[in-house]
């Protein structure tokens, strides 16, 4: 599989990391939308949000676990905005699971 996240988690691509532990690895948009703009993905290859299911739905919560606590270290304590793209409508780009953080800034209502 040729998997631009999965080639970031081995090391093979350079990445700037913010947080990383066993399940799941945090580090900065390359193409940032925002001040701090964040992508949190999972180790584990999952294609999309439309692939959570009862056996990878734990690493999931422990990702929203740790959204909270980077935003934190961030210092987005005004606020921030978590996206997750699904599939082609949804403009996913790399088809691996994977989290924006965005804030620190007022960000824009059209993007809901």
């Amino acid at each position: 599989m040729d998997c631009l996240f999965c080639r970031i988690i081995a090391g093979e691509i350079p990445s700037t990391k913010v947080y990383e532990d066993d399940k799941i690895l945090a580090f900065r948009d390359i193409a940032p939308k925002a001040p701090v703009h964040i992508l949190v993905i999972p180790k584990q290859h999952i294609g999309g949000a439309d692939e959570v299911n009862a056996e990878n739905c734990a690493v999931i919560s422990h990702i929203f676990t740790k959204i909270a606590e980077i935003a934190k270290s961030e210092g987005l304590k005004d606020g921030y905005r978590v996206v997750s793209n699904v599939g082609q409508h949804g403009c996913q780009s790399v088809r691996h699971l994977h989290f924006h953080i965005l804030g620190g800034k007022q960000l824009s209502e059209d993007m809901v």
